[in-house]
Order: C-alpha cells, then sequence, then structure tokens
C-alpha cells in the first residue's frame, strides 16, 4: 500500500468517496456548540462517508465498515491521523519573509526597510510573470503542509507600492486550479515605513498612491463575485493599520458593511512602531483608531492581536481591551511562530479564551506549517502558566480549526460532520521517526509537522495524495522559488539607507552563520 493509502473502486468523483484512517478527529456531537470545552472527539479505525463536496457520515468501527462498503471509492490512508483540513488566516505566499529579517539587531534590521530616497520612486523587484510564480509557490506550500483553507499575505517590501487587483486574480486562478479555498484582497496602503539617511524611522506617505490601491481592493471585491467560484471568497486587506490613513480606514468599514465583506488588518503588533506612531501622530490606540474608523466589529480580523493592556510591555494588566474585542465579536490570528521568531509574544492565550474572544492561527513564516505553530504555542503556554498541565494542545488544535471558521463566518469549515465542507487533511503517524503512538494529536505536535501531511481534500476534490499535487512539477517550483528567492534578497542592498559610499552588498546585509571559506 502506498504511504497515502489504497484507493478501490471505480467510482466517479461525483460518487461517494470513502476516506479509512487509523484515527479520526471528528466533531463530538454530544458538546453543545461554541461550548469552552473540547469541541472535539477522537474516534479509531473510522470512517468518514464523502458525498459531493460534503462530508454524509462519519462512523467507527463495524459502522464505519458498513459507511466503507456502502461507498463508490474507498480511500484506506492506513495508519494516519484524519482531520479537519488547517485553516490559515496569515497563510504566506512569500520566500523570504523571516528567511532574511529575523537574525539581527534592530541597527540591523533598519537596514531593511525602505531609504526616503527609494520610496520617493520604487520599483517592481520582480516581472508580473516572477510574481505569478512566487504566489505559486507559496500556495503550493500552504497545501504541502497540510492547510486547505488560507487568507495569504505577502510582503511590500519587493512592490513598486502594493499588491495589484491582476496580482490576486492571478491567485485566485492559481488557487482554483490547486483546489484550495482562499480569501483574498490586495493589500493596500497610504504610506510605508522607511529608515531615514540618519538612521530615525519614519513613514513616507503617498496619499495617491493609497488611493489607487484603495480603488484596486474595491475593484477586486467585484471581481471574487463574477468569478463565482466557490473556493475564492473577496475581503479588504488594509495593511498595516500605522501606514493606512483615516479616510481610507473609515471608507474601508463602510464598503466592508455595504458589501459584507470581511477584512483583516494588521494592527497591535508593534510597540513604538505602531502604538508609539499612533499616540503621537493621531493621538489614540491601536483598537481606538480601529473604533473611531467604525472597523470593530464581527467582520474584523485582527492579526496578531499582541500588544493589548494585558500585555507586559504596555499596561501589564487588564483595562477592557479584551472584553471590548469579545464584546464586538472581533476575531484574532495568533501566530506563535512568527511572534518567537520576532520575540513579541502574546500573553497568555488563556485570557483571550477566557474572556471569550475567537482566536484563529496564521503561519505568518515560511515554511508555512501550522502544526509547528501548534506546537510552539503549546511550549509557550506551559512556560507562561509555569504548569506543564496548561499546554493547551486541545485549544490550539481548536484554533487551526473551529476558531479559523468561527472568523470566516464559515461554520461548514474546520469540522468532521455530516453537512460539513469535505475539507479534510491526513497526517502518516506510520514512519519509524514519528515513534510510539499513544495520542495521535500529542504524537504529531511532539514528532511531526505540515511535512508529515500525505493526503487532502477540498470540496470533496482530492488535492493532495502521497504528498504530492496533481499537475505540480515540485523540482521545478524549487528551481523556480529559488531563483526569484535569489532576485529578492539581490534588491535588499539597492534599498538601505545606512549603505556606506559605494552601496551595501549581500554578504554584508545577510552575512553567513558560519565564515565561508
Amino acid at each position: 500500500m502506498s504511504d497515502a493509502g489504497e484507493v478501490r473502486g471505480a467510482g466517479t468523483e461525483e460518487g461517494t468517496v470513502a476516506l479509512r484512517a487509523s484515527h479520526v478527529i471528528a466533531v463530538d456531537p454530544a458538546v453543545p456548540s461554541g461550548a469552552r470545552v473540547p469541541q472535539f472527539v477522537e474516534l479509531r479505525d473510522a470512517c468518514v462517508l464523502v458525498r459531493g463536496s460534503r462530508i454524509a457520515a462519519v462512523a467507527a468501527g463495524p459502522a464505519g465498515d458498513a459507511l466503507a462498503v456502502s461507498a463508490d471509492r474507498i480511500v484506506d490512508l492506513g495508519e494516519s491521523l484524519l482531520m479537519p483540513g488547517l485553516i490559515d488566516l496569515e497563510g504566506l505566499v512569500d520566500i523570504d519573509h523571516l528567511l532574511l529579517d529575523s537574525w539581527w539587531s534592530p541597527e540591523h534590521e533598519a537596514r531593511l526597510e525602505w531609504s526616503e530616497v527609494y520610496a520617493a520612486d520604487p520599483r517592481e523587484v520582480l516581472s508580473a510573470a516572477d510574481r505569478s510564480i512566487l504566489r505559486r509557490y507559496g500556495l503550493v506550500q500552504l497545501l504541502l503542509h497540510g492547510v486547505t483553507t488560507a487568507m495569504p499575505i505577502a510582503t511590500e517590501v519587493h512592490g513598486a507600492w502594493a499588491e495589484t487587483h491582476d496580482d490576486l486574480l492571478d491567485t485566485a486562478r492559481t488557487a482554483s486550479e490547486l483546489g484550495i479555498r482562499v480569501f483574498l484582497g490586495p493589500s493596500y496602503r497610504s504610506g510605508v515605513h522607511v529608515t531615514r539617511g540618519d538612521g530615525s524611522a519614519g513613514i513616507h506617505w503617498d496619499e495617491a498612491k493609497g488611493e489607487a490601491a484603495f480603488a484596486d481592493a474595491a475593484r477586486f471585491l467585484d471581481t471574487a463575485a463574477e468569478l463565482e467560484d466557490p473556493l475564492v471568497t473577496g475581503v479588504l486587506v488594509p495593511c498595516r493599520v500605522e501606514t493606512v490613513t483615516d479616510d481610507i480606514l473609515r471608507r474601508t468599514a463602510e464598503l466592508s458593511a455595504d458589501r459584507g465583506a470581511l477584512v483583516r488588518v494588521h494592527a497591535t503588533q508593534g510597540l513604538e512602531s505602531e502604538r508609539g506612531i499612533l499616540a503621537r501622530e493621531r493621538g489614540t490606540t491601536p483598537l481606538g483608531l480601529l473604533e473611531r474608523a467604525g472597523l470593530l466589529n464581527e467582520r474584523l480580523i485582527l492579526a496578531h492581536g499582541v500588544y493589548l493592556d494585558v500585555h507586559p510591555d504596555v499596561h501589564g494588566e487588564d483595562r477592557g481591551d479584551l472584553a471590548r474585542l469579545a464584546a464586538a465579536e472581533v476575531s484574532i490570528v495568533h501566530c506563535p511562530v512568527t511572534n518567537a521568531r520576532y520575540a513579541f509574544w502574546l500573553d497568555r492565550l488563556s485570557q483571550y479564551l477566557d474572556a471569550g474572544v475567537t482566536i484563529a492561527l496564521g503561519s505568518d513564516s515560511f515554511p508555512p506549517d501550522l502544526i509547528r505553530a501548534i506546537d510552539t504555542g503549546v511550549q509557550l503556554a506551559k512556560a507562561q502558566h509555569g504548569d506543564l498541565g496548561r499546554g493547551m494542545l486541545a485549544e490550539y488544535v481548536e484554533a487551526a480549526t473551529l476558531g479559523g471558521a468561527a472568523a470566516l463566518k464559515r461554520p461548514d469549515l474546520g469540522r468532521i460532520e455530516p453537512g460539513a465542507q469535505a475539507d479534510l487533511v491526513a497526517f502518516s503517524l506510520a514512519d519509524v521517526r514519528m515513534g510510539a503512538v499513544d495520542d495521535p494529536i500529542r504524537t504529531l505536535t511532539l514528532s511531526g509537522t505540515g511535512r508529515d501531511a500525505h493526503f487532502s481534500m477540498v470540496a470533496g476534490r482530492i488535492v493532495m495524495r502521497e504528498g504530492l499535487l496533481p499537475g505540480v512539477d515540485l523540482a521545478e517550483l524549487r528551481r523556480e522559488g529559488q531563483r526569484v528567492f535569489e532576485a529578492l534578497r539581490a534588491a535588499y542592498p539597492e534599498r538601505d539607507a545606512l549603505a556606506p559610499t559605494g552601496g551595501s552588498s549581500e554578504t554584508e546585509l545577510f552575512p553567513p552563520v558560519f565564515p565561508r571559506g
């Protein structure tokens, strides 16, 4: 039997498909929806019956055997953990994010921002064709790591200003081809963080470019609707809140309300670079700015949610921020790996959940691996509570599934139960390096990574089998990805405001861990 399982029967994609696995994580029908207790139950030697795009039935033991017999096709996944497809609401479609910029002192990192001179006349580092390769590379990586639903994010560092309508249309078409479910919108901003020649930081504003970018974002909502593709949903994605004008934030809120569109915004992720700037220049806090713009509501997905009043670097006590978010039904995308790599920790996830705040997960790093994110978050929870019993593994797994679905207002995602979308992923437990299997979730979290995903299905369509994506030449994509990465890295020196006379070099900006002989 192949490591992706044996397929038996001659049924068509339109018929019923039975997925069999040694372990299945399904919704516990005995637990009321939304209860503050684990929502999932583990089934052994179970079967999930898929009809069309939805799950028709779930059963274990002899009842599962009966389901399999009734199906047109059987996909036997063997010793695997079959669970809801992972939902990544900071799904990286990038190559160099954190690979190049998470190793150095603040002084060095300042050199990786745009210079004021460059900001006045920026360029597209990549051609449209190479930008397409970059996004294809990112979407493929998401699927390979077990993600079935993503809200992509890409850096603006290498663009002439912000993402374009056509960039996202190309992303939508690629997503449909690959079969991943996406919530898409071009990012937009009115300003960009820069490093001045004297080393100080600031924001370079270009409101005309901001207006054009917002117009592209609004137009993409129409384009996404016109596609009539159930896998593509248009959303609004303003960039870091301190780089978007009050007026465009207000109009974002109005457009969101008019169209019922979700909004993901980056806020509460920086102290001086965000809170400090907003306090000095706009007389408010990040949440205050969002509230006065009309964005603090149930359609808002807040990326990171770190620097709230409970954080030790803000006030270190609860002054009402969490209750404010919960009352407004705002969702937070927690990104544990990125938090670790940039050293800005969310202060105790338990506080957020106890306050009733919806928590989803995001990778926001390469690789886009939510299993590593879950593991990192679990270890952080233990350390913050000083209690091995407060690892919160169930809560982190639910954030990567049910939490993401709640943030997206899609109760048909993130779960295995009759009537839900057939968005599923299987992680192999059969590799000897996985070790002994006791609880499959603990084993996967402790010994595995997202790379152990070997089968996935989206809306009833098999999109990955044996760790491969039909029609995707992974070797060629890897070669092309390396070429694009090298072009991105080569562009950093031209933006370096602190370069000595004659410019900096790539080796100077990105020295190796050990000297090269």
